[in-house]
This record gives structure tokens, sequence and C-alpha cells, in this order.
């Protein structure tokens, strides 16, 4: 059992920055491969970004390549979402997820755990 606590997340304006976190609990978080996604109003939620369990292998949404960044630190049980050079259309819930595995996941329903989220607007 893995529980998620997401924070980080805020208002910020166009072009500016903000880093998730989201903390996991338990003593096997380096055995993990991680997501985040999010949800905007009216919207499915939608893949973002993912990471190995080891942090050597990394994967974007096009949406946010180049502008995004995913890290964790198995030191920590955390893993962090870097996101730069934000739009608008980036004002969503952010959601961390988890699941057991040696690759990184792309779609929602691979992942096993969610945490209940983290809010972010940009604004004009």
């Amino acid at each position: 059992q893995v529980q998620l606590v997401e924070s980080g997340g805020g208002l910020v304006q166009t072009g500016g920055s903000l880093r998730l976190s989201c903390a996991a609990s338990g003593r096997t978080f380096s055995s993990y491969a991680m997501g985040w996604f999010r949800q905007a109003p009216g919207k499915e939620r939608e893949f973002v970004a993912t990471i190995s369990r080891s942090g050597a292998g990394t994967y974007y949404a096009d949406s946010v390549k180049g502008r995004f960044t995913i890290s964790r630190d198995n030191a920590k049980n955390t893993v962090y979402l870097q996101m730069n050079s934000l739009k608008p259309e980036d004002t969503a819930v952010y959601y961390c997820a988890a699941r057991q595995g040696a690759s990184y996941y792309i779609m929602r329903g691979e992942y096993s755990y969610w945490g209940r989220g983290t809010q972010v607007t940009v604004s004009t």
C-alpha cells in the first residue's frame, strides 16, 4: 500500500514556474514507477509525465515537453514536477500516481495508487 500526498500547487502568471512535490509513504518507494496526470474542469484526466523507479527513464506528453521536468529522490520518497513557462491551458488539478514496475507508464489505468491532487491555476 502506498499513500501519496501532492503539494506545491497555486496561482501563477503566464510564463511563471511552479514545482510540485509528491510525498509517498512506505519503505519501497524505489520499486514504484511514478506519474503525473492532470484534469481540467470538464475534461478527462490526462497524462503529463512519468519516471521509472530508478529515475533513468522519463517520458512526457507532447503538450509539456521542453517545459516540464519530472524527477525523483528515492532517499526522500518524493517525486517532483518542475513546471516552467506555464500557460493558461496548464490550469488543472495535478495528480501523482504510482505503480510497481521496472519501466515507466503513460496510461491512467496502469497506475494502482493516486493522490488527491493539487490545484494549479495559470492566469493571463
